[in-house]
């Protein structure tokens, strides 16, 4: 059964993780009575990203503060979370994006507590699955790598050091990022962002060629176990990576629908 509560942690939880991109990368940041902004701003071009935490009685009220806030900004391109499903950007230049569920596991231990790392396994097909926490420079840009181009990440691409994780974000002490290796050849990662409250999964990925041999799974019981089993875990899901979500204990706590704008608004329009 769906909890509003559950829902509004998942929430907060993005928020503060694009909170603590912004503070790593040094991008201005917008919070309102039902929205968490962040002005993306590696290039002229990139998506400035907004998430709606709280459900809102008027959605124009909430039309209007984003663009606004879209003038401030000089906002070209954008995507929003809305869990509450409720906005039409059409107006903006947005284009609605299939929905996706937002998903929590309750506080549970996965039976692998005491465990030290970094976690071994043995590979389906034959080899080494090693997951260890991120602790240093090199570490982090192998598994920004796997992200950029397992996630994949189009905007990112070609992948440059520090661009999508930046070093500082291991200075965020909500912020942990784990890599998978296969035979010691980086294969999986994800970041983790504790706010306190719940712990968020962002950005799980495998590369294509180590894909079908646990790395995903094997990635994601390393970090719940690691970080704060006793509190709730917090994930949106792409329709991927959905099947192993439920199968570690992951349920719907809503449904959240994506708008996106690909170009500004003098150009989107057709």
């Amino acid at each position: 059964m769906n909890d509003p509560r559950r829902l509004e942690q998942a929430n907060d939880n993005a928020a503060a993780f694009w909170l603590g991109q912004a503070r790593a990368h040094g991008w201005q940041t917008h919070v309102g009575d039902a929205l968490t902004a962040v002005r993306c701003a590696r290039t002229p071009d990139d998506q400035h990203r907004v998430l709606i935490t709280r459900s809102y009685a008027e959605p124009r009220l909430v039309e209007a503060e984003l663009a606004d806030l879209m003038t401030v900004w000089s906002t070209g391109c954008f995507t929003l979370e809305d869990p509450y499903g409720s906005l039409d950007l059409t107006g903006l230049g947005a284009v609605r994006m299939p929905v996706m569920p937002v998903m929590v596991r309750e506080p549970g231990s996965l039976g692998r507590d005491g465990r030290a790392l970094p976690y071994v396994w043995d590979a389906p097909g034959g080899g080494s699955l090693t997951v260890d926490e991120v602790v240093d420079g090199d570490a982090l840009a192998d598994a920004e790598h796997v992200v950029v181009d397992g996630f994949p990440q189009p905007a990112r691409q070609p992948w440059k050091r520090g661009e999508a994780v930046p070093p500082r974000l291991l200075h965020d002490r909500g912020c942990r990022v784990w890599l998978g290796r296969l035979d010691g050849t980086p294969a999986g990662a994800c970041l983790t962002y504790d706010d306190g409250r719940a712990t968020g999964v962002y950005w799980l990925a495998t590369l294509p060629s180590a894909r079908g041999r646990g790395v995903a799974r094997a990635v994601m019981e390393t970090a719940l176990t690691a970080v704060r089993p006793d509190r709730p875990a917090t994930l949106v899901a792409t329709a991927a990576g959905e099947p192993l979500y439920r199968r570690l204990g992951f349920t719907d706590q809503g449904r959240t629908c994506w708008w996106t704008r690909t170009a500004p608004a003098d150009r989107a329009q057709p």
